[in-house]
């Protein structure tokens, strides 16, 4: 943690446990028979890779799934509710370990995401403690505003250009490896994040 002012943590699978399976199996049960093709806990493809662009809306991605699935007649709200299966919970330690290194560094995410979910993490997984999500992060960055994803290199210069850190001074940690080795490459110092790992011993 040598000349570290600044933590960037990735949401899912970092902060958030996840669960790729139950998604899938959520929208295979909507009738989008391959759902395993396009899904992936680090990056996905098709119409799921552009919602997370920001290239597609909530309601043009819902038509374009009804296209894909055998099933015409399923709702926005039911494709959501399959979004959502994949977010699990945020371990309350992880909440308070947010807390607590707010008080030392500045605390960022940074995320490849959409709409769909993030109502459901914003609204529900980060309000168990009576707070609010901006309570957690200083600044948080995510994929379908800003209109380009991880591991490509846009989505961190725009990180250091809005907030003005310098990546030499900022640790990032991520559950991809490609993720992580993005970073590396434009001077970040990181950490690679094993699935469910508790990571506090790093700030101890």
């Amino acid at each position: 943690m040598n000349n570290i002012n600044t933590i960037i943590f990735d949401l899912g699978g970092v902060l958030i446990d996840l669960d790729r399976d139950a998604c899938v199996k959520a929208f295979e049960q909507l009738g989008l028979l391959d759902a395993d093709k396009y899904l992936s806990a680090y990056i996905q493809q098709g119409i799921f890779l552009e919602l997370e662009e920001g290239k597609l809306s909530n309601e043009e991605f819902c038509n374009a799934f009804r296209k894909l699935s055998v099933n015409k007649h399923i709702t926005d709200q039911q494709i959501q509710d399959g979004w959502c299966k994949f977010l699990l919970d945020i371990p309350g330690y992880k909440l308070n370990m947010l807390l607590e290194l707010r008080k030392k560094y500045q605390v960022f995410m940074l995320s490849n995401t959409n709409r769909m979910v993030s109502d459901f993490y914003t609204n529900t997984l980060f309000t168990k403690q009576g707070l609010s999500i901006d309570d957690y992060f200083d600044r948080r960055y995510v994929s379908y505003e800003i209109g380009c994803v991880k591991p490509g290199r846009r989505i961190f210069e725009h990180l250091i250009a809005d907030s003005g850190i310098r990546p030499q001074e900022a640790l990032f940690l991520d559950d991809g490896e490609k993720n992580i080795m993005a970073a590396k490459e434009l001077g970040f110092q990181t950490y690679l994040v094993a699935p469910k790992e508790d990571f506090r011993h790093l700030f101890q």
